[in-house]
């Protein structure tokens, strides 16, 4: 048996990972430390750097999600120019409403609220990424994309984090659909405030 291993369990790497996320969702980035999540999985320190390339590593394996999140993204986005606003939030809702990926992405979100690399990480790569596609399917000219893309992410963190961190209500129990009717407009508007 290898060490701090429990005999009998043959998903050790994916134990690692469930106690890991529960860990970053409680305590984010910064105070969530490598010696803690072994704990927490009943495995000993050595085997967590055994699977992990050090904290960082265990967090990008936290948040992973189990679908290819620019792909969905892209089939979300195939809608006539004006419903792109609508499209996206109610995208946005559709993720976070399953609560196999809400965990991961909580612990994302914490993190980067308190972690100046994972925020730089998150906006330069999976934010970068996924935004530059809602700003091609409304064909965004190059020089007003870093301003709607500034006006466009505090409408998204601001639904997330109010629908799915504080709860406030009546957000919090709405459908995707009424979310998705009532906040559209206002992505939409920030998508094409610069049409002529």
């Amino acid at each position: 048996m290898a060490a701090g291993r429990r005999a009998g369990d043959p998903d050790t790497r994916g134990e690692i990972i469930a106690a890991a996320r529960r860990e970053f969702a409680e305590k984010g980035f910064d105070r969530t430390s490598l010696r803690g999540v072994a704990r927490a999985a009943g495995v000993d320190a050595a085997l967590v750097h055994h699977y992990f390339d050090g904290k960082n590593g265990l967090f990008l394996a936290c948040i992973q999600v189990d679908f290819r999140v620019d792909q969905a993204l892209a089939r979300a986005l195939r809608v006539p120019r004006d419903q792109v606003g609508s499209a996206l939030i109610g995208f946005v809702v559709s993720v976070w409403d399953d609560p196999d990926r809400r965990s991961p992405l909580l612990a994302l979100l914490r993190s980067v609220t308190t972690n100046a690399e994972v925020a730089a990480m998150m906006r330069e790569g999976v934010v970068g990424t996924l935004l530059s596609q809602v700003l091609d399917a409304v064909q965004v000219p190059a020089g007003r994309r870093p301003e709607t893309a500034s006006l466009l992410m505090p409408q998204v963190v601001g639904l997330i984090m109010s629908r799915y961190v504080l709860r406030v209500e009546p957000l919090a129990s709405m459908s995707a659909e009424e979310v998705a009717d009532l906040m559209g407009p206002v992505a939409q508007f920030c998508l094409t405030r610069h049409d002529a």
